[in-house]
């Protein structure tokens, strides 16, 4: 853990816990490579000003981000960049920011993730296109999942229309297509670099959970775990293997990635 090229101490990292303002953005990185790379350093730059009203320096980002990977020492990793500012509090939150780059690495899982199986719930994340630090309220809803016995939860909008994952996108397959929910919700990397690689057999609908049944199969994505069968939503269940499916997985393996 380093924040501006240096290990990060309590002081420097307790705003995270005591304030919780901020943004961030994770990428898989392997071999000192990530996928999208260019679109996590948009969306730092285009949240950053956002949130702190300053520009961020993306050269300095990615000089950060190899220093944090040279220290981790593994060629294959998860890659968290937040950004915040340590000097803000509760008192002080509208002062001028000094936004600093803090760096967390993972080990990223060498296994495919197991197809997921989630609740429905009521939900809009705060800022919903903004990749925020605030995460109580997914969190809660994603709890209540678990302890229901599912492994995540699909968020719905006041007027029942789906939006996204606690983390992830969702995406479904019908005839042989995508379709992406139409709603207000953070369009993540993968779920972006997919829909340019599959532009001319995507849509994007109003989609509630009567339409499920109508759906091929479902997917989720995520900067970490690529593309991922959903198996269920409530009641409804698709098949975890699908033509398609194993497409868009092949897909976003052969998506060249960008060197940091």
């Amino acid at each position: 853990m380093e924040i501006n090229g240096s290990k990060a101490s309590l002081d420097q990292v307790k705003a995270l816990a005591l304030t919780n303002y901020g943004h961030f953005t994770s990428m898989l990185v392997e071999d000192l490579r990530v996928r999208g790379l260019s679109l996590h350093m948009e969306r730092l730059v285009r949240d950053c000003q956002l949130l702190f009203g300053v520009a961020l320096d993306t050269d300095r980002v990615r000089e950060y981000i190899l220093h944090a990977l040279d220290e981790a020492g593994a060629a294959r990793v998860v890659a968290r960049v937040t950004i915040y500012d340590p000097a803000l509090d509760l008192g002080t939150i509208g002062s001028d920011a000094e936004p600093a780059v803090l760096v967390t690495t993972r080990a990223a899982s060498a296994s495919a993730a197991p197809p997921l199986r989630l609740q429905a719930a009521s939900y809009r994340r705060e800022k919903p296109s903004v990749k925020h630090i605030g995460l109580f309220g997914a969190l809660e809803a994603r709890r209540s999942a678990q302890r229901e016995g599912f492994d995540d939860v699909l968020f719905l909008n006041p007027d029942g229309t789906i939006s996204e994952i606690a983390t992830s996108n969702i995406g479904f397959i019908r005839d042989g297509g995508v379709v992406w929910p139409r709603s207000e919700y953070l369009s993540g990397i993968t779920m972006t670099l997919l829909h340019q690689a599959v532009d001319e057999t995507v849509t994007t609908e109003p989609l509630t959970l009567s339409d499920l049944a109508g759906m091929d199969g479902a997917f989720a994505t995520n900067a970490a775990t690529g593309v991922r069968a959903v198996a269920s939503v409530d009641g409804t269940a698709w098949p975890t293997e699908h033509k398609l499916l194993n497409e868009l997985r092949d897909l976003y393996t052969d998506i060249p990635a960008e060197r940091l």
